[in-house]
């Protein structure tokens, strides 16, 4: 009998219809809390029991990084692999991973330092959105409109000073009807996907957006493919945005994803999907 590990930090309701699924599919499950768990270089895989699989859930990202480093480390598979981690955690990483497999995305721009960032905001010109390169549920991502907004956000990054205040990742504020669309990707499967609907800048449904379940077209299908093949591939996020002129572009890769609104409405079994996925990645 297959045994499958999930790994969280906080349990949410997708880590308990993972764990439903699991065991109503005949797998022994665990759930492992992150929080409380050891590892050192001395550690062996025969010192603990994650059984064949491990699904990294973790909500804080750099907790689930270094946690799947150290699975990896003992020769334990784990979904998804620390490649894919770091590089749908790290949105620098992963726009240049799109633009890179040729993956439709925003214009994105780059500079390490606030004087190179005005620069590129004085050469493109306003509005550009600012994000974290690190970050999830739309936090720290504002819309920069003027030099006023600009100098303000500066000056707060410069007293905060931290490790990632020092990346400014500028991207275009991509004209769009006022939602965007967020599809599960689970190998190379689309399994559902929705609309994110806002009157207001973020369209993140943990801020209040409205979900609307969207019809898989074969655009959808094959952007998510490809965009799941340049970050590495597993059990993914894939968030679009509608172009008025490009169509669809890809803006964000996630790798933790959510699921717990479109499971209510997706035709497809979405945590079953998963499960099965995972135990099966490691049967080949």
């Amino acid at each position: 009998m297959s045994k499958i590990s999930i790994v969280f930090d906080r349990v949410r309701a997708e880590e308990k219809m993972l764990q439903k699924e699991a065991e109503s599919l005949g797998y022994d499950t665990t759930s492992i809390d992150a929080k409380t768990t050891r590892f050192s270089t001395e550690s062996k895989k025969s010192d603990y029991d994650f059984g064949n699989v491990v699904l990294e859930r973790c909500v804080s990202y750099y907790r689930g990084l270094h946690f799947t480093a150290c699975l990896e480390f003992l020769g334990i598979p784990v979904i998804n692999t620390f490649e894919v981690a770091n590089n749908c955690g790290n949105k620098m990483l992963t726009s240049l991973l799109l633009s890179k497999n040729k993956v439709p995305t925003p214009k994105t721009y780059f500079s390490f330092s606030a004087e190179a960032a005005r620069e590129n905001l004085d050469k493109v010109g306003y509005p550009l959105v600012i994000k974290p390169i690190v970050g999830s549920w739309g936090r720290s991502v504002v819309p920069l409109k003027d030099k006023d907004t600009v100098d303000a956000l500066f000056e707060i990054r410069e007293y905060t000073d931290g490790p990632h205040d020092r990346i400014f990742y500028l991207q275009e504020m991509v004209k769009r009807p006022p939602r965007d669309l967020r599809a599960i990707i689970v190998g190379d499967e689309v399994v559902a996907a929705m609309y994110r609907k806002s009157s207001g800048f973020k369209t993140n449904i943990a801020l209040g957006a409205d979900a609307e379940l969207c019809k898989i077209t074969k655009e959808i299908e094959d952007l998510c493919v490809r965009a799941s093949k340049a970050v590495g591939g597993g059990i993914l996020g894939i968030d679009m945005m509608e172009d008025e002129k490009r169509g669809l572009v890809v803006h964000e890769v996630n790798n933790t994803v959510e699921f717990k609104g479109l499971a209510k409405v997706a035709t497809k079994n979405i945590p079953k999907t998963m499960v099965e996925f995972a135990v099966n990645s490691v049967r080949k």
